[in-house]
């Protein structure tokens, strides 16, 4: 791999869409940062960006909706101590520029302080974790419309119980260029593509729904006949599981969790818990614990933004800062946060490459990107004989958590009964509620058998949604409380 020529083309491309159509050059980009730093402000960048998205929707044979957006401006930040300001624009100019710097200005007193802004800018060299393709430009639009019918023609060919199918086909291309008060430019051209099927089944008048779907950092040649077929029936499993299943039971039970998605659970229960502003500002019920247990002896979870082509993989976050693979637990024990630039500093801790903002008019705050738990020794089979009643849930709904105490509940969408060490039959209506913190702390058998999700996730944090990926190993948990159906 050669990191350094594919951002030199990023970079390239970035300036070519970004600044040269509207007469900029890195010499008035210092400017508008030199203009911040007439105040006592500490750090400045200035983030660009262009983004086109689609979306495609078929149902009952037939497009139902389609949307087409294309969306660039710049968002302007400056940063003293704890306080930041904050301006955006959708018009890319160097009036606007400078309009925008000057109102970030508010924040810090008059007059020069001791940093000051660069004399050049130092393009940066970036991963190359993907491809940088327009997704959207890779199928024409009856090709499109071809693949949803392919999609919708497998899940009705799967079982004469589907009643309807829905598929849905989203495609992004995103440039972004970043330039910072320290000198730093570096640009990113971010792919992004997803399918997703749901069907609706009916047998004796019930009717059920299963949801299947994935993608990540790639163009629409991604999606193979035979990775439709499998997200197909995937979703028509899923529903006719459902058909058959039985009230969950409810109350204190072993559970077992099966591998990939449902690391969804890890994410919100966990995971949302390390981030770096949570804890900097003790709100978060991780606060001040690094180098105490806060998980089972062979639990390591770890935030990886450098997998390639992963839905929530980035060459650089959103500050320019190289992504990294952060250890959060390692064996049980905690050893650092998520951090962003402002976060790490006012903590005194390394930056993580954890920046993230859903666009140029949004402020960058530390989040996840992959995040995942370690394999461990156990084989699945192992960990399911090993349980004499409890609950097996493999695919997860909707859920919530509280950070300040790690309260969470979860639904499962697909689950089945265990008794005698084997799965028996399967239940709905059941719900995972516990403490992030007491959980992972009842983990007794983790499984060698890790898996990523297949590309669906999307993380909501303070009115922000970004891409992001889970992942997890089967996984034994003892004494979770189920709520349940059964009466």
């Amino acid at each position: 791999m050669k990191p350094f020529e594919p951002n030199l083309s990023s970079l390239a491309v970035a300036r070519e869409v970004l600044l040269t159509p509207f007469g900029l050059d890195e010499g008035k980009l210092l400017k508008a940062l030199g203009s911040m730093f007439t105040h006592k402000v500490d750090y400045a960048d200035l983030y660009f960006q262009f983004t086109k998205n689609e979306g495609w929707s078929l149902e009952e044979g037939i497009v139902k909706t389609g949307s087409f957006s294309i969306d660039q401006g710049v968002g302007v930040r400056a940063v003293s101590g704890d306080k930041t300001a904050f301006s955006y624009s959708d018009e890319i100019s160097e009036r606007a520029l400078l309009e925008a710097a000057a109102a970030t200005r508010t924040i810090a007193r008059a007059g020069a302080g001791k940093i000051k802004v660069a004399s050049s800018m130092q393009p940066q060299g970036v991963r190359s974790l993907y491809l940088p393709h327009d997704p959207i430009d890779s199928l024409d639009a009856t090709a499109k419309v071809k693949l949803l019918e392919r999609v919708e023609k497998m899940a009705r060919a799967k079982d004469p119980r589907v009643v309807q199918v829905m598929a849905g086909l989203a495609g992004e291309y995103d440039v972004v260029l970043v330039t910072r008060s320290d000198g730093v430019l570096a640009a990113d051209i971010r792919p992004l593509v997803r399918v997703s099927v749901t069907v609706i089944v009916e047998q004796n008048g019930r009717r059920e729904m299963g949801s299947a779907g994935g993608g990540g950092r790639y163009d629409y040649s991604y999606f193979s006949d035979a990775l439709l077929q499998q997200y197909a029936d995937d979703a028509v499993k899923s529903a006719l599981v459902n058909l058959d299943a039985r009230p969950a039971p409810a109350g204190p039970m072993t559970v077992v969790l099966g591998p990939g998605w449902p690391g969804i659970l890890l994410h919100e229960a966990v995971g949302h818990g390390l981030e770096g502003d949570f804890n900097r500002k003790g709100s978060s019920t991780f606060s001040g614990r690094i180098g105490e247990r806060v998980a089972a002896k062979g639990v390591t979870v770890v935030d990886d933004g450098t997998l390639a082509d992963r839905r929530g993989s980035l060459n650089m976050d959103d500050e320019g800062n190289p992504t990294q693979c952060t250890t959060l637990i390692e064996d049980g024990i905690l050893k650092g946060y998520i951090q962003d630039t402002m976060n790490a500093r006012l903590m005194k801790m390394p930056v993580t490459g954890n920046a993230r903002r859903e666009s140029f008019a949004h402020l960058p705050m530390p989040r996840m990107t992959n995040t995942y738990m370690l394999g461990g020794d156990k084989d699945p089979g192992e960990i399911l004989a090993s349980v004499k009643n409890g609950l097996y849930a493999v695919n997860f709904g909707g859920g919530q958590v509280d950070i300040t105490n790690g309260k969470f509940v979860f639904s499962a969408s697909e689950a089945y009964m265990i008794e005698d060490g084997k799965i028996t039959y399967p239940v709905k209506g059941a719900t995972l509620i516990g403490n992030g913190p007491e959980v992972m702390n009842r983990i007794s058998m983790i499984g060698n058998d890790m898996r990523l999700d297949p590309g669906v996730g999307v993380c909501g944090k303070e009115g922000q949604s970004v891409p992001v990926g889970v992942g997890q190993p089967t996984l034994r948990i003892d004494g979770v409380t189920v709520g349940g159906t059964a009466g």
